[in-house]
């Protein structure tokens, strides 16, 4: 239950995460490639085509690496060992 949980809040934290960084990168594009902005050509670009790009890259990405982490983490926990008392 641990593992789908952390790999759900992954999926809403990446997709936030990578839509913004598509917006970023949209308005980098403009900006690089001088897109016309001719009836909103531009901010159509950014906001269709960059921030679902980016959102879709960021979920998977989060989802994936948030659910190692917890894969992870659940292995080591079950291969823990009580820790000794040093004998003196």
């Amino acid at each position: 239950m641990k593992i789908a949980l952390l790999t759900l809040l992954g999926l809403a934290l990446g997709t936030l995460g990578g839509a913004a960084l598509g917006i970023g990168a949209g308005l980098a594009w403009v900006q690089i490639f001088k897109t016309t902005s001719f009836e909103g050509y531009s901010g159509m670009l950014v906001f269709f085509t960059f921030m679902p790009l980016g959102a879709a890259i960021g979920g998977i990405g989060g989802a994936l690496l948030f659910g190692i982490i917890a894969v992870r983490d659940a292995e080591i926990a079950i291969e823990r060992q009580p820790l000794r008392g040093h004998d003196r």
